[in-house]
């Protein structure tokens, strides 16, 4: 009955891609992690909100750099 719809074959990930996501993964996770010890752990309201908006920071910046980091040579992923 779909006849007509023709799909591409999926195409691997390379491994060296997966490796580099499943990095970027656990460093959020480890940003997730830090941040729920540092509102258990800091009582003063300032030093703690101060200290979660740097890991915020952090975490920005992992984010934003994992394009860079996936594709060093400016490229996409689509055709």
């Amino acid at each position: 009955m779909w006849a007509w719809v023709q799909r591409e074959p999926a195409t691997e990930i390379p491994s060296d891609a997966r490796r580099l996501v499943k990095r970027l993964m656990i460093a959020l996770a480890a940003f997730v992690a830090l941040g729920i010890l540092t509102w258990n752990t800091i009582s003063d309201q300032r030093i703690r909100l101060g200290t979660l908006a740097v890991l915020a920071m952090f975490a920005l910046k992992t984010w934003v750099r994992r394009k860079d980091v996936l594709h060093p040579d400016g490229g996409t992923d689509t055709k």
